[in-house]
């Protein structure tokens, strides 16, 4: 069955440092459906670093293997495996072995939830929630790449029409074989001074924290606010602002903002540190997600 993963057009390089590393990608995004970004790649040398997405993230591996760090464990995908990394997650990844290839959808939370009200018959109190990190389904992750090659925007033949009742299906598929509708995920505790220091992150993105008033905010010393923070988010402070700062970021460039105001906006020393940050954890450059 995964043979047919063949019908998949070719991807479009539209980053030289990547190319020139072997690795290969495009990006675009389908705004009628809360803004749906689609990535097509193929890595033998990008490594993603450790970040959270507001969305889901949601990728098919076409061929090789993908390992990711993702609620405390390590994790592997080869061929035929969906992955599935739900909103504010931790989690990271890179090739294992020679690189992998593989098709990934971000669907906003809201998207997620219309589809699972849909599958349930029912309204739900809150998105659905995916208990596993990878699943082996291939005839699952046929129909994901499948789907992504009709929302790709090269592809003309593809009406709005066939577009939407691919996805709608597909999603459908997701979350009936896979999801959880009524247990509730787990959560990361937060104590009070933690909980103060997001806060106080959250809302002064664009500053520069120091270390010693974020242990005051805390009410810790230095040494145990570090262990204390790292514990409860899975990110060190310095990690924790620069996800923020990412996130801020791809927000502001879905609003069409250039990178240069992006980065003097989230707190970034300049363009050249926010393509870093936000490459590192999108796979893609800023001036590529903003011309999605």
């Amino acid at each position: 069955m995964m043979a047919a993963m063949s019908l998949v057009s070719p991807e479009l390089s539209l980053d030289p440092d990547q190319r020139d590393a072997g690795d290969v990608t495009h990006f675009w995004r389908v705004p009628r459906h809360h803004g749906l970004d689609c990535l097509r790649a193929t890595f033998r040398r990008h490594a993603y670093a450790r970040h959270t997405h507001e969305t889901y993230a949601v990728a098919a591996i076409l061929s090789g293997c993908e390992t990711f760090f993702h609620r405390g464990e390590q994790h592997y995908a080869g061929p035929g495996a969906v992955a599935v990394v739900c909103p504010d997650e931790i989690h990271d990844g890179e090739p294992y072995g020679g690189g992998f290839e593989y098709r990934t959808f971000y669907p906003s939370p809201e998207l997620m939830q219309e589809i699972a009200e849909d599958v349930a018959g029912r309204p739900l109190s809150r998105p659905p929630w995916f208990r596993h990190s990878v699943m082996h389904d291939p005839e699952l992750a046929l129909a994901h790449a499948e789907l992504h090659v009709c929302l790709c925007r090269d592809d003309s033949w593809a009406s709005e029409m066939e577009q939407d009742t691919r996805l709608v299906d597909y999603l459908a598929r997701l979350i009936a074989r896979w999801a959880d509708l009524d247990g509730l995920p787990r959560v990361r505790g937060c104590s009070k001074g933690i909980a103060r220091v997001r806060d106080y992150l959250d809302t002064h993105l664009g500053q520069e924290a120091e270390l010693a008033e974020l242990a005051r905010i805390a009410g810790l010393s230095r040494s145990h606010f570090i262990r204390a923070f790292r514990k409860e988010t899975g990110l060190t402070p310095h990690a924790y602002l620069l996800d923020r700062r990412f996130r801020a970021a791809g927000r502001l460039l879905g609003q069409g903002e250039s990178p240069g105001d992006v980065a003097a906006a989230c707190g970034f020393f300049d363009q050249s540190h926010l393509n870093r940050v936000f490459k590192a954890r999108m796979g893609v450059t800023p001036g590529i997600f903003r011309a999605a």
